[in-house]
């Protein structure tokens, strides 16, 4: 997989323009929220600032428990610290996100096999990070 960018959002010396939040389910009916501010000019480009600026990032991209990671364009501290996104499971085990009060447009919920996938390739074309 080839990427457009000419500098990958991890190397890139500019302010955050995203936010993301990844959902981990712990047991129990339990999701473990984080956030965290990210680079890039649109979602995947700032998924991939967040997979690939922090190991742990790639870890957490690996857990059996990730349910998503949720991306909105622009800063808002206030939904950083209290993201207004519903998390809920079917009876055949899918899970589904309801995320509120915010534009559609300005938010992409990655689920956990993209998440992979975009994490493999990126493993694929920078094997040196």
């Amino acid at each position: 997989m080839t990427f457009t960018w000419k500098t990958p959002p991890w190397e890139r010396h500019e302010d955050c323009t995203h936010m993301a939040v990844t959902l981990v389910h712990t047991g129990g009916g339990e999701i473990a929220v984080s956030a965290t501010s990210l680079r890039g000019d649109d979602a995947t480009e700032a998924l991939a600032d967040f997979l690939m600026m922090d190991p742990g990032a790639q870890a957490t991209a690996s857990m059996p428990g990730l349910v998503a990671v949720v991306v909105r364009r622009g800063i808002d501290v206030m939904w950083m610290a209290q993201p207004p996104i519903e998390v809920s499971r079917s009876d055949s085990g899918e899970w589904s996100l309801a995320v509120h009060g915010v534009d559609e447009a300005d938010v992409t919920a990655f689920s956990s096999d993209q998440v992979q996938d975009l994490l493999g390739r990126l493993r694929a074309a920078y094997p040196s990070r």
